[in-house]
């Protein structure tokens, strides 16, 4: 599936643009952490986005060069499993891989999440062209 096949319809990308907006202004903890790791390129050269909108769904992190989706997830989604698994479902079916995070091993392990976000990164797990 292309990049052009993923952004939301304009109607639809109307109303989740506020949304992605206030969340990338109010990050938890663990997003602000994360992002200062992934921007600039700062991971494999590759550009990260940050609550980006994916057809009908907003995703914490995005590289859209390397079809990778990010998820931090805090204690709240502990009672969204169902919810959380068919998102994931939904991207994988758009050709994205998935790497899921909670909010408590962004903050306490940073060093291992990256090495796993450098790992998806290597060659050999990109997408084909």
């Amino acid at each position: 599936m292309t990049e052009n096949q993923r952004q939301p319809k304009p109607p639809l990308w109307e109303k989740l643009k506020p949304k992605a907006r206030q969340m990338r202004h109010t990050p938890t903890k663990a997003e602000q952490l994360l992002w200062q790791k992934l921007r600039s390129r700062q991971v494999n050269g590759f550009k990260f986005r940050r609550q980006h909108a994916i057809d009908r769904l907003i995703v914490d992190f995005y590289c859209p060069e390397a079809g990778l989706v990010i998820e931090v997830d805090g204690p709240i989604r502990a009672g969204f499993i169902e919810e959380d698994a068919f998102r994931q479902e939904y991207l994988e079916h758009l050709d994205l891989r998935v790497l899921r995070f909670t909010n408590d091993q962004v903050l306490r392990e940073i060093y291992s999440v990256i090495c796993q976000i450098h790992q998806a990164l290597q060659p050999t797990h990109l997408p084909s062209p």
